[in-house]
């Protein structure tokens, strides 16, 4: 066995995250599509990491289109939060790196932040103020600026009270609430990723899709050290990627399917002929499958058209087109993988 192999068989769960049903959901073709494309695509990770040549793949669907990696944690937005946000300044305090955390996700965007750090001279709770942040952003977005990443849709303000303002002047206002009224400091106190979760659910404007991807965020830095197989909550791409899969749920409810997913990748890798897929060592973690539903759903409008989802969606929107190769990754130093990557490098 290698050393892969045993890190993976460690860091899998030692009785399973959901518990045996009496009637198990029923896969569909699609099933296996899930794990023949989630092999894929982090073979292609590897390889541009490890610099080699585009193209990456012979899969038509990956070689066309974008995609996610199917560790989310891998992505180019995530990378920036880990190295930039959350570990670039090792100063900042618990509840300030909530703080910037959020800050920085509500506009997620890279250029964004960038713009505060330039402008502000370093970002957090000290340095902000809705006045200062949001002159930057009124001068960026009247020159035709982006501010807000096209990934997900930030919602403005919900009721009579933030209307006619700027969306950006909403958020801002809104970080300031949070930061003043405590909320931050209770999120730093959370017991669980669901209690953590459930704080996040409350803030206006954050809906259940938000609050989770939120609570992942937050739970990269040292703050809080949950497990990312504690809890999941699948969004809407996620459910159309699990209709897709499955034509009957069983008795399983789609957090159970996630979890089932979790429990089982290795058994399906090697039933498939597919091998160990894992981030050195790491298996994927119910935000990992999670997210792996939505991309399986995108690439079936492709592969499998015939097979429908909640939405109805047809086309995949987006069409792959860097070529380049990609800067080394590195992760939350609690994952212990970081040193496994350098090695793995120098080897290569």
């Amino acid at each position: 066995m290698s050393a892969v192999s045993k890190n993976i068989k460690k860091n899998l769960p030692d009785k399973g995250l959901s518990f045996m049903k009496r009637k198990r959901p029923k896969p569909t073709e699609v099933f296996d599509t899930y794990w023949f494309f989630s092999a894929e695509r982090q073979k292609v990770f590897m390889k541009r990491i490890l610099g080699s040549a585009y193209p990456w793949t012979k899969d038509a669907v990956i070689k066309k289109h974008k995609f996610t990696n199917i560790y989310r944690a891998s992505d180019r937005v995530s990378q920036f939060l880990i190295k930039k946000v959350i570990y670039g300044n090792m100063e900042v305090e618990n509840e300030d790196a909530i703080f910037r955390i959020l800050l920085f996700k509500v506009f997620n965007k890279i250029e964004t932040w960038n713009l505060f750090e330039e402008q502000m001279g370093g970002v957090g709770s000290r340095s902000f103020s809705v006045e200062g942040f949001s002159e930057i952003l009124d001068r960026a977005s009247s020159v035709g600026g982006k501010i807000y990443s096209a990934a997900y849709i930030m919602p403005s303000g919900p009721n009579a009270k933030y209307k006619g303002k700027k969306k950006h002047r909403f958020h801002l206002e809104l970080m300031e609430y949070l930061w003043k009224e405590g909320f931050i400091k209770e999120m730093a106190r959370s017991r669980s990723m669901s209690e953590l979760y459930h704080h996040l659910l409350s803030v206006p404007s954050f809906g259940s899709f938000l609050a989770y991807q939120y609570a992942i965020d937050i739970n990269y830095s040292d703050v809080l050290n949950f497990s990312e197989n504690d809890f999941v909550v699948p969004g809407p791409g996620a459910l159309n990627g699990i209709k897709k899969c499955f034509s009957d749920f069983g008795d399983y409810s789609p957090e159970d399917i996630v979890k089932m997913m979790v429990d089982e990748q290795e058994t399906h890798f090697y039933r498939l002929g597919l091998g160990d897929v894992s981030l050195w060592g790491r298996p994927l973690h119910l935000i990992d499958c999670q997210n792996i539903f939505c991309e399986t759903d995108k690439y079936a409008r492709v592969a499998h058209p015939e097979v429908s989802g909640v939405s109805g969606r047809s086309k995949i929107k987006q069409n792959f087109e860097g070529q380049a190769s990609l800067p080394n990754p590195w992760y939350p130093p609690k994952w212990k993988i970081n040193g496994l990557i350098r090695d793995d490098l120098v080897i290569t």
